[in-house]
């Protein structure tokens, strides 16, 4: 596909797994599409490299279910344009006591939206897993089929990768330092920090933990989207156990609430090694991280006894990387138009608050009907408003917190 120029119908700012998978949208649509990165392409430096991020549809806010059970039909569907697997299947289990306000919001918004689940007590728990995963006599666990292991580095390339087939033109370091309006025919310029100027027709901005920043300076609106260094755990499985934990076979993808949010996902990128984390971090400018010291390690070591009846090695991690979170006050996402002067040409996604890799290939989408119609198809987004954050300065309230 020929380009007149440095002109597109759509400008992507910020190749992460949002930026990729909306430029995949935007050009498999047969729209001229630009996607710029700061750094390069399939960098460290933000939210979307790595090894596994889970995917499941257990989730208290029953507003994100739909997007979840979309989001499996979408990344089938991009595996088979691509051909090869990012997303690996595997059952998901939540645990927490009995009492736990999140849990009890997690199974009514499984029925709500007819997913199906099955409610254990400990010693069902024991039976299930021949004695791999335990919880207190006092907890209960909910599990369901809709788990799953996502591939993040390889998940962002195959986004790219389709984005480039369909004709877009992908361009890494190019830092972007400001969106300004063209008063004489409509549409927006974007400048680069070398110097280049690109026209578009929409732009959409998804730059993680760059957004508070590049949001300021574009529209000059103050969004509360604060980025978090988090650290990813592995864990050594102890010699002859390492075939219980492995995924392929009947352990689930997990997440433990309580005093402290814990997950992890089966044995995959690191044979003998089980992935268990604290969801949560330290905030940080993303421009002068701190490179540790990380998470306190004491929940976790104290979980992993407490969990894996001694098969596991909790006298710490064995290996471990840096990641960031861009959490919003209520842990919601930001998916709306910018405003103001650009009324609805420019778009913006943020504030993922280390939960929306999962459902990437549905924010592409949306990102793209946004841009591309002015609104999205079936899919209800008022709770992803900016002005929530006028209403009320810590965003939706959830009567589970």
């Amino acid at each position: 596909m020929e380009y007149s120029g440095d002109e597109f119908d759509v400008i992507v700012v910020g190749a992460g797994v949002m930026g990729s998978s909306t430029a995949y949208q935007t050009a498999k649509r047969g729209q001229k599409t630009l996607l710029l990165e700061q750094f390069d392409f399939l960098h460290h430096r933000g939210s979307s490299h790595g090894e596994s991020r889970t995917i499941r549809a257990t989730y208290p806010e029953d507003y994100y279910t739909p997007l979840v059970l979309e989001s499996y039909n979408l990344w089938q569907q991009a595996e088979s344009e691509i051909g090869y697997n990012v997303y690996f299947k595997a059952h998901q289990l939540d645990m927490a006591p009995a009492n736990d306000k999140v849990l009890h919001a997690v199974v009514e918004s499984c029925r709500k939206n007819s997913v199906p689940i099955r409610v254990m007590n400990r010693d069902q728990l024991d039976r299930e897993f021949s004695g791999r995963i335990r919880i207190p006599e006092d907890w209960v666990a909910v599990a369901t089929e809709h788990g799953g292991v996502i591939k993040p580095t390889k998940a962002v390339s195959m986004f790219q990768t389709l984005a480039l087939q369909n004709g877009a033109v992908l361009r890494d370091n190019m830092g972007v330092k400001g969106v300004e309006r063209d008063g004489v025919r409509g549409g927006v310029w974007v400048c680069t920090e070398n110097g280049e100027r690109f026209w578009g027709k929409k732009c959409v901005v998804t730059v993680g933990a760059w957004t508070t920043k590049l949001v300021k300076t574009v529209g000059g609106i103050e969004l509360p989207i604060q980025p978090l260094e988090t650290t990813v755990c592995y864990w050594r499985i102890k010699e002859g156990h390492e075939g219980g934990f492995a995924i392929g076979g009947d352990f689930p993808t997990f997440a433990s609430y309580g005093d402290t949010y814990i997950y992890g996902t089966p044995s995959l990128e690191y044979p003998g090694l089980i992935k268990v984390a604290v969801h949560g971090g330290y905030p940080c400018d993303p421009d002068k991280r701190p490179w540790g010291p990380g998470n306190p390690l004491a929940p976790l070591k104290e979980w992993i006894e407490g969990r894996f009846s001694g098969v596991v090695d909790s006298g710490g991690p064995v290996a471990t990387q840096l990641c960031m979170y861009s959490m919003t006050p209520d842990e919601d996402f930001v998916i709306d138009f910018l405003g103001g002067e650009f009324g609805k040409d420019v778009v913006v996604g943020g504030g993922f608050s280390g939960h929306g890799f999962k459902l990437s290939p549905v924010v592409g989408r949306i990102l793209a009907d946004l841009a591309l119609s002015g609104e999205a198809k079936g899919v209800e987004l008022k709770h992803f408003r900016i002005a929530r954050f006028q209403e009320n300065p810590k965003g939706n309230v959830k009567d589970f917190l």
